[in-house]
């Protein structure tokens, strides 16, 4: 059974026990009350419940069961890695892959390629999700960066926290605006009408901060730069929904899943979203670092042929 010691700040005082193990380890927040239910978290030596408020000098001590079947698989697959050092990875992910093991995605993750190529992953975060600080969704591709080492995964998360992380995507939006510039601000939460799916129609939402201006517009599609000032779950396809601009091939949260040229139709593949750059500081060595991955090709396809529509259009 892995143990990880946990010493509360003073700032982190009137937070609640399993919400707080749940930030620092990266575990769920259903998986660790039903570590502190079966005994396996003390607070000063001593068990509590779940709603247990912790404050600062509290020692925490949590022990993670073993699970067989929870073991993350090294698998040989191909990834672009742009930097590594002891602490750090940080990868250009393809759209379509997954970072991390879960219900229906066992194997062919990041984790699982991580898992291969790097010689050692960070013991924090969970078994399957190893030093994951932060993730894209399955079709969104660009920049991600995954810890190595506990503190560096400690201090990312803080990172995240604070939100001193920079955030820049590129995306293919449905029909044009007339600002050239904006932000959103519209609070997101879990739908009540289906749980797949995050809204910004919710009585308890969370505070959530995009902003956006546009690079190129197409008439019926434009293409925009948005930065993260929050990191909700799928925070920049909500918001764009939620002013009835939905991204381009999302169809979670939108409809336009081709392009009519003529009388052709061009499929989209998937949302046109891109991580085009993440910058941050390095949790060891304190510098700062920023990393761009270029546009893939599949956008790049779809901006073509937006391209050649807009040369025909009278």
């Amino acid at each position: 059974m892995a143990g990880i010691e946990l010493t509360v700040q003073v700032t982190e005082t009137g937070e609640r026990l399993d919400t707080f193990l749940a930030r620092k380890t990266g575990i769920t927040r259903s998986q660790i009350q039903k570590i502190i239910t079966g005994g396996d978290v003390l607070v000063c030596g001593e068990t509590v419940s779940r709603h247990h408020k912790i404050k600062g000098g509290d020692l925490i001590v949590l022990k993670i069961p073993e699970k067989g079947e929870e073991a993350l698989i090294p698998e040989k697959l191909p990834v672009e890695i742009l930097y590594r050092d002891r602490y750090v990875v940080v990868v250009n992910k393809p759209a379509g892959m997954v970072v991390y093991p879960a219900a229906g995605h066992s194997q062919g993750t990041l984790m699982n390629a991580l898992a291969y190529h790097c010689e050692r992953l960070a013991a924090t975060g969970g078994p399957l999700r190893p030093g994951v600080v932060h993730r894209l969704d399955k079709d969104t591709s660009g920049t991600i960066v995954v810890a190595l080492d506990d503190i560096a995964y400690y201090r990312l998360v803080e990172q995240f926290r604070n939100r001193s992380i920079q955030r820049r995507y590129i995306a293919l939006v449905c029909g044009d605006f007339r600002e050239s510039e904006g932000e959103i601000v519209f609070p997101i939460g879990r739908s009540q009408a289906d749980r797949k799916r995050m809204s910004t129609r919710v009585r308890r939402g969370k505070e959530a901060l995009t902003q956006w201006k546009v690079l190129r517009r197409f008439g019926h599609a434009t293409l925009i730069e948005a930065r993260l000032g929050t990191g909700r779950t799928h925070q920049i396809r909500v918001h764009f929904s939620s002013i009835g601009h939905p991204l381009l091939g999302d169809r979670l949260y939108g409809r336009k899943t081709a392009i009519e040229a003529g009388k052709r139709m061009i499929p989209v593949p998937r949302q046109m979203l891109h991580a085009a750059m993440l910058g941050f500081t390095h949790p060891i060595s304190c510098e700062y670092m920023e990393f761009t991955c270029p546009m893939p090709e599949d956008m790049e396809q779809i901006l073509g042929a937006l391209s050649e529509l807009d040369s025909l259009a009278p």
